[in-house]
């Protein structure tokens, strides 16, 4: 009896030990994919700096190859130049943001005819998403965090507003400007402003905003880029107790707005999600054919004076 446990143990063992060869040489075989991640946004823009984050950790956790890409100047027809350029290298795989559906569309169908896998992400919709036969979409639904964002303000029992929209080429924009509008129960009109990103013009149109329309309640920015200037428009011309503002996405700036009151929530659509898990999804699909069967929605969720201690130090980096 015991030589027979001798000799099935040592079979064991010696077939524990050749699957782990087999394992490994599998996993070396097939790491060292590259991807190219594609987004919409310009360079000036910060608050992309956690999805870069997040790329470069999903890159180096996977053992990948990623490009990070984007248009210098936010222009949508550069946008679409990178991903014919993207697809003409034949990557393993291909990330991008729906920024605008009809521009990106014609790139994106060589990417199809080509086999390339792709992910989509942060900006545009599920619908969309599919109708371009991505694998799946990480992102937030835009128009329903505008709609949350307006209930909450309508609770307080705001009836008139500004949207300060830095980006108004993208279409996901002004989903947010117009979900706000549905949450309050009005129509959106011209409380949706067209700032640009410079914060000089942003600061100067909102200031002209709130001149012209005194009696506005609450002010919704679409991130940083207008909500810092916003703050500085409101220091300089408006009573800050006297208005309700509330805006998209964190940073160190807005997350000490949040906490002495100036800003009453942030939305977060957890940026980091969106950089790591499509990276880390095409490499379970490229390896193992594996992929989730829903698409994830990474917000919203709403930071405000009661939770900011949790996720303040983490701002500019993971949140």
């Amino acid at each position: 009896m015991k030589k027979f446990l001798k000799k099935s143990t040592a079979i064991l063992v010696a077939g524990v030990a050749t699957l782990g060869v087999m394992s490994m040489s599998t996993v070396a075989h097939a790491e060292g994919e590259r991807y190219v991640f594609i987004s919409h946004a310009p360079d000036s823009d910060s608050w992309w700096n956690v999805i870069k984050n997040a790329v470069k950790t999903a890159a180096s956790d996977m053992n990948v190859t990623v490009e990070y890409r984007n248009p210098p100047t936010g222009d949508l027809a550069d946008m679409a130049r990178i991903v014919e350029q993207a697809v003409a290298t034949n990557p393993d795989g291909i990330v991008l943001s729906i920024a605008d559906f009809d521009t990106l569309e014609g790139p994106l169908e060589k990417a199809t005819k080509k086999g390339i896998p792709f992910i989509t992400m942060n900006s545009g919709t599920q619908e969309q998403s599919k109708a371009w036969g991505a694998l799946l979409h990480v992102g937030q639904p835009e128009f329903a965090a505008g709609f949350g964002a307006g209930q909450r303000a309508k609770k307080q029992g705001v009836k008139s507003f500004l949207c300060v929209n830095h980006y108004i080429t993208n279409p996901a924009s002004v989903e947010r400007c117009m979900g706000f509008a549905k949450g309050l129960g009005v129509e959106l009109g011209s409380q949706m402003i067209d700032s640009g990103s410079d914060p000089t013009n942003v600061e100067t149109k909102v200031s002209a905003y709130l001149r012209k329309n005194p009696n506005t309640e609450a002010i919704l920015t679409l991130g940083p880029t207008s909500a810092h200037p916003t703050l500085r428009a409101l220091e300089k011309n408006r009573n800050l107790k006297g208005i309700y503002f509330g805006t998209f996405d964190l940073s160190g700036e807005i997350s000490a707005a949040i906490k002495d009151g100036r800003i009453s929530y942030a939305i977060d659509q957890q940026p980091f999600l969106q950089g790591y898990l499509p990276i880390s999804f095409l490499t379970l699909y490229t390896r193992y054919g594996l992929m989730p069967s829903n698409d994830v929605n990474s917000g919203p969720g709403f930071i405000t004076k009661d939770n900011i201690a949790l996720v303040e130090k983490y701002a500019g980096e993971f949140r």
